[in-house]
């Protein structure tokens, strides 16, 4: 799961959360669990593991706010991953729950090793602050090179901007590298069909092996004026009988 919808920095009170995602994402592989999910915000055409669950959690701070975000997801059927969360935003010395998010993800061609994969994301975000409520939907397709130890990610979609009312295209480009069994690096551009891309630079690390995952970001957008850094950690259960 990686949460990746996204909106430009300052609106409804609040900065830029990663959705993916993502949130967002920020996720297992389904062949290979140890590369994908947090700290991206380029979705991914993979999806947590057949009957697990996990929850992603971070802390994000931006120029003039902190945000606090808690993710869970599971996937019950074996093609299809719902996400559930949220965060609190604190700005100006107040606390705030700034988004309440939901989406879900399935597979049209699941991704294997040297191979390709892709498949359809949507889902919104609400806003209770400013009483406002985003839609969006978007396709990844991602790329195995060199047995998984490199992956790419494409993403395009579209965005309905529920406070302007205005309908927006969406993209994403990232990378994966695994450097070890249990340490991974990230990069990636993303943005919308108006204003500035961004870009975030990650690390992950596993602690725990398949079953808890530390991650930390850097990102901003192409001219600056939008730094911001995240920690996280992300927790995964062993597959349980329904």
């Amino acid at each position: 799961m990686r949460f990746q919808y996204f909106r430009q920095p300052g609106r409804h009170g609040a900065a830029y959360p990663p959705l993916r995602l993502a949130i967002l994402g920020a996720a297992l592989l389904t062949a290979c669990a140890a590369q994908a999910g947090r700290p991206m915000v380029t979705e991914d055409a993979t999806l947590v593991d057949p009957k697990t669950c996990q929850l992603d959690s971070w802390v994000q701070k931006n120029r003039h706010s902190t945000e606090m975000w808690a993710m869970p997801a599971c996937n019950f059927t074996g093609n299809f991953e719902l996400a559930a969360g949220g965060a609190l935003t604190r700005e100006a010395g107040h606390t705030n729950a700034s988004d309440l998010a939901l989406q879900g993800k399935t597979l049209f061609k699941p991704m294997e090793p040297n191979g390709w994969g892709v498949g359809l994301a949507a889902g919104m975000v609400r806003y209770p602050k400013a009483n406002a409520r985003d839609w969006y939907a978007l396709i990844p397709v991602s790329f195995s090179l060199r047995d998984d130890d490199l992956l790419v990610h494409t993403n395009l979609g579209w965005l309905r901007d529920g406070q302007e009312r205005q309908d927006r295209m969406t993209w994403g480009l990232g990378a994966e590298l695994q450097l070890t069994q249990r340490v991974g690096l990230t990069a990636e551009t993303y943005g919308q069909d108006r204003g500035k891309p961004f870009y975030q630079f990650g690390v992950r690390h596993w602690l725990a092996p398949e079953r808890v995952q530390l991650n930390a970001s850097y990102g901003n957008r192409n001219g600056g004026g939008y730094r911001r850094f995240s920690l996280g950690l992300s927790f995964f259960t062993a597959p349980f009988s329904i």
